[in-house]
């Protein structure tokens, strides 16, 4: 009897627990995505992007075709050339291929890094402004509902309007 009445006791006071901790806490969510999309910063970032990605695209373009170039070149000459100097000629446009494939290997590093060293600042200040806001509106959880962020539901209240206000747009 005695085991029963502190177990009776001890549920009593986690259910209390449970509805007094439910009673205190307050969730909100935000689309994380939507809103590093919709900051002017952004915009400005992806265009530089656009522009590094450009350059290294023309640039992969000209070495492409010089490589065409030269191997239509050098097959037309093939039959006038000895063996040797044939040989060496395909080893040169071996090398050919792999400086291209070394640039484009360099040129995609450069260009994750460069969007990396873009985004931070722009993800850092998103941050800032929803622990902000969440702050400000007394908020004990700010969920991400963003694609594959985990939330399934979110009907809370949505801060993605009142951070943008933040942030001044």
């Amino acid at each position: 009897m005695k085991q029963f009445k502190t177990l009776l006791f001890a549920a009593a006071l986690f259910i209390g627990a449970t509805s007094l901790t439910h009673a205190q806490t307050k969730v909100a969510h935000i689309n994380t995505t939507e809103l590093v999309a919709s900051m002017p910063e952004m915009k400005a970032a992806q265009a530089e992007m656009d522009q590094m990605g450009k350059t290294y695209q023309a640039d992969i373009e000209e070495m492409v075709n010089e490589y065409q170039a030269k191997a239509k070149q050098y097959e037309a000459e093939a039959a006038t050339k000895t063996n040797e100097q044939n040989q060496q000629r395909g080893e040169e446009l071996a090398q050919m291929q792999q400086s291209i494939r070394q640039f484009q290997a360099d040129a995609q590093q450069k260009l994750q890094q460069k969007e990396l060293d873009l985004l931070k600042p722009i993800t850092d200040k998103a941050k800032a402004a929803i622990l902000k806001v969440g702050k400000a509106q007394g908020y004990n959880y700010v969920l991400d509902s963003s694609q594959g962020s985990g939330v399934i539901m979110a009907e809370g209240k949505d801060l993605l309007t009142d951070v943008q206000k933040e942030l001044g747009f």
